[in-house]
């Protein structure tokens, strides 16, 4: 059973985060084109909506969840993805496709709160970092595929190409995913009540890994959101490039997070995640302060090598700090922190890099993982000492 209830998340966890960023991979040639992206504020106020949408509908689900089935929400949620990805090509201005791709955004916010807590109910302790290093993984693994398409396919073609594309592929994952579990129940004997004082403890729970997530939100969103637009306006990059650049440092982090596992067994979990704070810091203020495309990739590389052992180690963390019954709600808190600090820093990013320029939403990020990095070294120092 658990092996069939890690399959099936980690099949959807690739479609919905490839999902996630088929769509901003279309912000360059559409600002470049002048056709719905108007400048960089536009995309940080859609990239803003829709993670507000997200965040609010992550909290409906986790409050909901065990009313009913996982594998009757998650077939709920791939067709939702697959359909709207195809109605977002339609739009002819701005207010359209921004409504388009907040509804689709509701659809892909029903994962994060349910599938990694169900991975995490369902795996013994000793395993539990093996299963989310494959479960985080296999999202780098649909963000890799997405990146390295959209890219070249946008580029030979039109940027609506890879919306179809992937809303075909989403198809066939997601009813591979449904199938994996269907005959496996998620239903409780008893529903657990999640009241505000549920919500306060379980926060409370995990209050050392709140800094850590922000973090983490932060980067995830505003790279998938102005990287491509750094690498194709900054260094002329084309499209395809771009996408591969991109799909390089995702699968980075895809390899990283298998081998997540293992190297938390080797080192520690907690000294895996200082280094991967430090490691994002100082390679975040090589990608904003190149100066030639070479330096940038570079950059973006060793980006990718240390923020993905961010995400597992925190999630592994947060699965040992809350109990069993608490577990959806504090996954459902983990997505909402991303989030949250997620849509603050591309709402922030838009204005300012068309104020600074487009690099400086990378150098902001070097210096909030710098702070971060400080806060973790002196409470591990003190925890040793």
């Amino acid at each position: 059973m658990r092996k069939k209830i890690l399959l099936s998340a980690s099949l959807f966890h690739a479609f919905d985060d490839a999902a996630s960023v088929i769509v901003p991979m279309a912000f360059p040639i559409l600002y470049s084109q002048q056709f719905l992206i108007l400048k960089y504020s536009h995309i940080g106020i859609l990239s803003n909506l829709e993670l507000l949408t997200t965040f609010i509908f992550q909290i409906v689900i986790a409050h909901f969840s065990d009313r009913f089935e996982y594998k009757s929400m998650l077939f709920l949620s791939y067709t939702g993805i697959c359909l709207f990805l195809v109605l977002t090509t339609f739009p002819t201005n701005f207010a359209s496709f921004l409504f388009l791709y907040v509804i689709l955004r509701v659809f892909t916010s029903f994962y994060h709160p349910l599938g990694i807590a169900w991975v995490s109910k369902t795996q013994p302790s000793q395993g539990i970092d093996f299963a989310m290093g494959i479960q985080s993984g296999s999202g780098n693994l649909g963000v890799f595929l997405a990146f390295i398409s959209a890219g070249f396919l946008a580029q030979k073609y039109n940027w609506k190409l890879p919306f179809l594309v992937w809303s075909a592929l989403g198809i066939f994952l997601g009813t591979a995913s449904v199938l994996a579990v269907r005959k496996v129940s998620s239903k409780r004997r008893e529903n657990l009540k999640l009241d505000l004082s549920s919500w306060l403890q379980t926060l409370s729970k995990m209050r050392h890994s709140i800094l850590g997530l922000i973090f983490g939100g932060a980067c995830w969103s505003t790279t998938v959101y102005f990287a491509p637009s750094l690498l194709h306006h900054k260094f002329h990059v084309p499209m395809g490039q771009t996408g591969a650049f991109l799909a390089s440092w995702i699968g980075l982090g895809t390899v990283i997070s298998y081998f997540f596992g293992a190297l938390a067994r080797r080192f520690g979990r907690s000294k895996i995640c200082l280094t991967a704070f430090s490691g994002s810091a100082l390679s975040l203020c090589l990608l904003g302060m190149a100066s030639v495309k070479e330096l940038a990739v570079v950059g973006l590389f060793l980006f990718g090598t240390f923020l993905f052992l961010v995400y597992p180690a925190l999630q592994a963390f947060v699965g040992g700090q809350v109990a069993e019954k608490n577990q959806t709600q504090a996954f459902g808190l983990v997505a909402n922190i991303q989030l949250i600090a997620g849509a603050t820093m591309v709402l922030i990013s838009g204005f300012v890099s068309d104020r600074f320029g487009i690099s400086s939403p990378f150098l902001i990020l070097a210096a909030l993982g710098l702070l971060v990095t400080l806060s973790y070294g002196t409470r591990l120092f003190k925890l040793s000492g």
